[in-house]
C-alpha cells in the first residue's frame, strides 16, 4: 500500500472554459494511486490583496492557506495574460507571501501554452522566492492552446496522458 500524496491543484484562470482547469481535472481523472489530486476552487472569492486587511479574519483567505498547508505537493497552472501571471493567481500568491504556506512546499508549475513563457518565469520567480521548493522535472508544458479539448479530451489523449502520467510519476519520485 502506497502512502497517498495529496496535490492542491489550483488553475489561475476564472474562465468557465479555462484550459488550465481542464488540464487540472484531466490531471485528477488520470491520477493513479496514491494520488489525491483536489482542485481549489475559490480562486475566484479572495478579496483583493491588501495589507492593511488582517488575512486571519478573512475566511476565504485562511481557507487557501489551510488548503496549501495540508497539501503534500501544490500544482499550479496559470495562463499568460499581457505577458504576465493572471490577476487571480498572483492575487492569492500575494495573500500567501506573509504566511508559511509555501516555504519548502513540492511544487508543479504547469503551462497549457508552450508559448506563454513569460507568466511561466514569472510564476517561477514568486514561488521561488516564496521558498517553495520546485520539482522542476514536474514543471511542464502541453499544447492545449487551439486544440479545442476539454479534459475528457486531454485524459483521452494519448501523447497528453504520456506527459501527465510521466509529470505525476516524477511527483511520486520527489514525494
Amino acid at each position: 500500500m502506497h502512502t497517498p500524496i495529496t496535490i492542491l491543484a489550483i488553475a489561475g484562470s476564472l474562465r468557465a472554459a479555462s484550459l488550465n482547469t481542464a488540464l487540472l481535472r484531466a490531471i485528477a481523472t488520470l491520477a493513479p494511486a496514491p494520488f489525491d489530486i483536489r482542485i481549489y476552487p475559490g480562486l475566484g472569492q479572495l478579496p483583493l490583496f491588501n495589507p492593511d486587511l488582517d488575512a486571519d479574519s478573512l475566511p476565504a483567505v485562511t481557507g487557501l492557506r489551510d488548503a496549501i498547508i495540508a497539501a503534500d505537493v501544490l500544482m499550479l497552472a496559470s495562463p499568460e495574460y499581457a505577458h504576465g501571471v493572471s490577476g487571480p493567481m498572483k492575487n492569492a500568491l500575494d495573500w500567501m507571501v506573509g504566511n508559511e504556506s509555501f516555504i519548502d512546499k513540492p511544487l508543479a508549475l504547469l503551462n497549457a501554452s508552450p508559448r506563454a513563457t513569460h507568466a511561466q518565469a514569472a510564476l517561477r520567480e514568486t514561488v521561488r522566492t516564496m521558498s517553495a521548493r520546485l520539482i522542476d522535472e514536474a514543471c511542464i508544458s502541453l499544447p492545449l492552446l487551439g486544440s479545442g479539448l476539454d479534459a475528457d479530451g486531454i485524459a483521452a489523449d494519448p501523447a497528453l496522458r504520456r506527459a501527465i502520467l510521466d509529470m505525476l510519476q516524477c511527483i511520486r519520485s520527489f514525494s
